[in-house]
């Protein structure tokens, strides 16, 4: 009887255990992991940030905000995002400097019938008082008038529209102006506001490169007023040669030059016109 009893117990004491370690084991084995959800969806998102390929067509809220606050930050102040993506980098700021420089750089002459605003300080030269053997005289011719003049208008062009080249003996010529002075190689004499050839004064000086009236400007001689033509030519570029004060071919090209770029008559000569468009006035 003792026998069958301990074997009883023993059966019940396997069955107890048999049915607890199951539930052992599911408090022993560790509890699954639970999968992330994503921080933002794939789609719809406002915050998504589109591949590098897509990013230019369509930027996105945090890029563009990124992109302002970079750009504003380099530009200095708020809502530069949108000014500096037409900032100049250094090599565009270099070519716009050049421009300014090309653009405001001394031009040959301004436009057409326009004024220099700047005005000419006149000068004191420190000429000869003879013939350059490279600048030929012109010929006495009676009675010679300026070619073309007749179609300059206006009473600024009177003196050379009735121009005439004269012959007379000192005597003449001292009976009728009382200022007459050599001046390069020729004597001139003074009237109404110009220097005229005095042909035939003295015969051993009638050197003229030009036969017809020179404007007195700042009651100059001729010769000094010819010298400030040339300077003031000479700083705009174009004449180019020796300040002389000999109104010769290259300085009278240099005048026609001038003129016609600026919608003057072209007289190749010392005008009135011409010395308030130098600025000499």
């Amino acid at each position: 009887m003792n026998t069958i009893m301990k074997m009883f117990f023993v059966l019940a004491s396997c069955l107890a255990l048999a049915s607890v370690a199951p539930g052992a084991e599911e408090q022993n084995k560790p509890a699954p992991k639970k999968k992330a959800a994503p921080a933002h969806p794939a789609q719809g998102s406002q915050h998504a940030v589109a591949p590098a390929g897509h990013a230019a067509g369509h930027p996105s809220q945090h890029a563009v905000a990124r992109n302002k606050s970079t750009i504003g930050s380099a530009t200095g102040g708020a809502g530069g995002g949108y000014r500096a993506q037409h900032a100049i980098t250094p090599a565009g700021n270099a070519r716009l400097q050049t421009q300014r420089n090309v653009s405001t750089a001394p031009l040959r002459g301004a436009p057409r019938g326009q004024a220099n605003a700047q005005r000419f300080q006149a000068r004191r030269f420190n000429l000869g008082n003879k013939p350059n053997p490279a600048i030929a005289s012109t010929r006495f011719r009676a009675n010679n008038q300026i070619q073309g003049s007749q179609n300059w208008q206006g009473q600024r062009y009177q003196a050379f529209r009735a121009y005439r080249s004269q012959w007379h003996d000192r005597g003449w010529w001292g009976g009728r102006y009382n200022r007459i002075g050599l001046f390069g190689g020729g004597y001139y004499y003074w009237n109404n506001g110009f220097w005229y050839p005095a042909w035939g004064y003295d015969p051993g000086y009638s050197y003229y490169p030009y036969d017809g009236p020179i404007y007195g400007y700042n009651n100059l001689p001729p010769d000094q007023v010819v010298a400030n033509v040339q300077s003031a030519l000479q700083e705009q570029g174009y004449y180019h040669g020796e300040v002389d004060g000999l109104l010769g071919p290259l300085t009278r090209a240099a005048i026609a030059d001038y003129q016609r770029d600026h919608g003057l008559y072209i007289t190749s000569a010392v005008d009135e016109p011409t010395l308030a468009s130098l600025g000499m006035t």
